[in-house]
């Protein structure tokens, strides 16, 4: 166990979802620098060509986590990783037991996955910055629910599961958010699944607590995982309410300080960065 002020996670076991690219990778890359063994989880999406998103962010999404396994183990990390449905119920009892097997229980849990697809209850094809956008529909109420919201709520309840098999008394879990209370325009689905998974979290912060476990979500600012362009440089220049566009690095060191002793009191919340 490390002391209580330190931020170093040596001796720790972590699973970041959604880790071939963007927030996960850094995420997990910040985590084994730190010195937890990671299991890196991801699933390639084969994107369709949209005219109003960059190349680079559908490239990303197809990628495997070679090369975020190459940089972690080039800096003297371990890590392994296993490409994984978390749509399927069946991959999360799996995906422990694996990462069991080669670094032993695990005690960080980061929900990063998303399901994430653009639909809106407008008759709309397209978004203000040229965007294609779909109707609601159950297809895309599934994609995103499936992983977001439900595949948040049972890794989070394996992770209790066996945390109490292993009687441990140290745990961390924190999600990844965006949207709101006030619904997320554009996004429909996506800002609804993520409130559900708000919500899970928050009552694991609560349930969890008596057995070390601290539960919190990090609300990122927009964050260039390779879909920022300067249309949406120059939205974020005039809002009033976004501030900084981040690099995932940035928002993977408030993930790590969260998965620290330092953060040891700190669960329960909803982190807004700006």
């Amino acid at each position: 166990m490390t002391d209580l002020h330190s931020n170093d996670l040596i001796g720790h076991v972590a699973i970041v979802t959604g880790a071939n690219h963007g927030i996960g990778a850094a995420t997990a890359r910040r985590l084994a620098d730190l010195g937890a063994s990671v299991m890196i989880t991801f699933l390639r999406v084969n994107d369709p060509v949209d005219p109003g998103t960059p190349d680079l962010i559908r490239q990303n999404r197809a990628e495997n986590a070679d090369q975020v396994l190459q940089a972690i183990s080039g800096a003297g990390g371990k890590a392994l990783a296993v490409e994984a449905d978390l749509s399927d119920e069946a991959t999360i009892p799996r995906l422990f037991e694996a990462t069991e097997n080669a670094f032993g229980p695990v005690d960080i849990l980061v929900n990063n996955a998303t399901g994430w697809v653009a639909d809106t209850f407008k008759n709309a094809t397209s978004d203000r910055l040229g965007r294609d956008l779909r109707r609601v529909s159950a297809a895309t109420y599934d994609q995103q629910f499936a992983v977001d919201a439900r595949a948040g709520a049972l890794l989070i309840a394996e992770f209790a599961k066996r945390h109490m098999e292993h009687e441990l008394s140290w745990g961390r879990i924190i999600g990844l958010t965006s949207g709101g209370p006030l619904g997320f325009p554009e996004e429909v689905s996506y800002g609804a699944a993520k409130a559900a998974l708000e919500n899970f979290t928050m009552s694991a912060a609560f349930e969890l607590a008596d057995r070390g476990i601290t539960a919190n979500i990090v609300y990122p600012p927009v964050t260039d995982t390779g879909w920022v362009t300067e249309d949406v440089r120059q939205v974020v220049a005039q809002s009033s309410t976004l501030i900084h566009i981040a690099r995932p690095e940035e928002v993977a060191d408030m993930i790590a300080f969260l998965a620290s002793d330092a953060a040891r009191l700190v669960t329960g919340n909803v982190i807004h960065l700006r």
